[in-house]
């Protein structure tokens, strides 16, 4: 199966106002790797440059500087660009802004199956459509194929998302915050399909969230991102259950907390501009680092 290997990756911005130029770093020299049947989640606020790195990935935008390498499961690089697009997908965290409202659902699952060559014939592809549907467990799929978006609920809507990533065929699904667009009720259901199917297809899943409680359920690791720049690394459970970095700590005290619902915690204000973004701990290998340097077991530790 596909694995992406990120290297030293930094994307810079260009800000005007008026005749004065500025630049914004969003992604400072972040390293990381995905390999197949795991579950990376990339976890911060917004503004840490989750989504950058997401659109860098998926080749929407494109680095400053770093490398991202993409890799078979026989170690040949991916240099095509359509076998690349075929082999990294992404999940979009608005189900609705994603899928084209004039189009049926059957369209949104069509297209990229015909667009990579995975069927040659209409009956095919529409046979390969109700295969899909079925997988994401939208059934009857024959009615649900014939519906525009605008008829399903959100969280149908999320499910002809994932599908739509999949029908080309990708080893590699990079979900920015596919879950936070729906209701609390509804969120588990879409996390446990996304398991099923990293399970099914050995994917290599980058999650993006900014929810803890989610990131430790359904990831492997979780990389902790601010500022652009990853300040925690490790297993999910190391992360959450005993953080290092004064930044995951902030993140973990504001998770809501079962075991004490309506009490109110009594702290002082953080003060966000001493919090050193320049230092990363890494649970794997045990140590603080410098921030932006990559950890020899990242990726690759379980």
């Amino acid at each position: 199966m596909t694995g992406v290997r990120v290297t030293d990756l930094v994307k810079d911005y260009t800000i005007r106002n008026g005749l004065k130029r500025t630049r914004h770093r969003a992604v400072d020299h972040v390293s990381l790797e995905l390999t197949p049947g795991r579950t990376v989640a990339l976890v911060g606020e917004s503004g840490s440059g989750k989504s950058t790195i997401a659109k860098i990935l998926t080749r929407m935008e494109r680095p400053t500087s770093g490398t991202v390498e993409v890799r078979l499961d026989d170690g040949t690089p991916v240099t095509d660009q359509a076998r690349y697009r075929r082999e990294v997908q992404m999940v979009f965290q608005d189900p609705f802004a994603s899928l084209n409202p004039f189009h049926s659902i059957e369209h949104h699952i069509a297209r990229p199956l015909r667009i990579h060559k995975r069927t040659t014939t209409a009956e095919e592809t529409r046979e390969r459509v109700r295969e899909m549907l079925e997988r994401v467990n939208l059934t009857p799929a024959a009615a649900i194929a014939g519906r525009r978006p605008h008829e399903l609920s959100g969280g149908q809507r999320q499910r002809v998302a994932i599908a739509r990533a999949l029908a080309p065929g990708a080893s590699v699904l990079v979900a920015d915050e596919p879950v936070s667009m729906l209701d609390v009720s509804i969120r588990l259901g879409v996390l446990n399909l996304l398991g099923r199917l990293q399970r099914e297809d050995d994917l290599a899943v980058l999650y993006i969230t900014h929810d803890l409680a989610t990131a430790r359920h359904f990831s492997d690791e979780i990389t902790v991102l601010y500022r652009g720049r990853i300040v925690e690394r490790g297993p999910a459970d190391a992360v959450i259950l005993d953080p290092h970095h004064e930044y995951t700590k902030l993140l973990a005290a504001a998770a809501p907390d079962p075991e004490r619902v309506g009490a109110v915690r009594d702290a002082a204000p953080v003060d966000r501009d001493a919090i050193d973004s320049g230092r990363c701990y890494d649970h794997f290998a045990g140590e603080w680092r410098e921030a932006g340097v990559p950890s020899a077991n990242a990726g690759s530790a379980a």
